[in-house]
């Protein structure tokens, strides 16, 4: 009803009936926007709009969802995207509101980051060059990219090593928790004047990890 709806107003629709597909969609083709529904299978809603602003999609994101409770707006919002909606709703506020997302500049939440400082040390995410706490600069892989994002975007809190895993790695490919602690290891090395008394990148023993700025 809903993509009979978006065409009968004109709109060209894009379907897909999973969290995983959807990321795929937004990582392939350019919208104008995109609605997500927070339960979803293969990978939620909010995972979805993590992982996208991770990654640098900055596509209007609209969540219209029956979790409709404050502390999941808050969370949808937190995490990158544009505007929410709960159920039961009016088709044509819908609309409305989705006009008013084609027609804004994508927001610049924390997820489209594009540079960081940690310490003396500073991140160049349009570049993918991390200068180090002594001047030298290396290039980051997209994966060291993301999960710097990741980390700095929940500065101060514990992020777990299964929530990054999904939302770096995603669900194709899940590498041994060992290769997380090498990515950690090297975000010392490079910003850390003392790797082995870190400041900034702190493992937390059976949980995962937590930065500092």
């Amino acid at each position: 009803m809903l993509s009979l709806n978006l065409r009968g107003e004109g709109h060209k629709v894009v379907e897909v009936d999973n969290g995983t597909n959807a990321l795929e969609a937004l990582r392939t083709q350019r919208f104008a926007a995109a609605i997500l529904d927070v339960m979803m299978p293969g990978m939620d809603g909010f995972a979805v709009c993590r992982t996208a602003r991770l990654e640098g999609i900055d596509t209007p994101i609209l969540f219209l969802t029956a979790r409709n409770e404050g502390p999941d707006r808050v969370e949808g919002l937190r995490l990158g995207a544009n505007d929410y909606l709960g159920k039961p709703f009016l088709m044509e506020e819908l609309l409305l509101r989705l006009d008013r997302l084609m027609d804004q500049t994508p927001s610049d939440a924390w997820t489209q980051l594009r540079q960081a400082h940690i310490g003396a040390g500073h991140v160049d995410f349009v570049a993918f060059e991390a200068t180090g706490h002594d001047g030298s600069v290396r290039k980051l892989s997209k994966r060291e990219a993301m999960l710097l994002k990741l980390l700095i975007g929940r500065e101060g809190e514990v992020v777990s090593r299964e929530d990054i895993l999904q939302l770096v790695w995603g669900y194709d490919i899940l590498p041994s928790t060992r290769t997380i602690d090498n990515f950690i290891l090297a975000f010392r090395k490079t910003f850390e004047k003392d790797p082995k008394s870190p400041i900034h990148f702190h493992s937390i023993r059976g949980v995962g990890y937590k930065f500092i700025a």
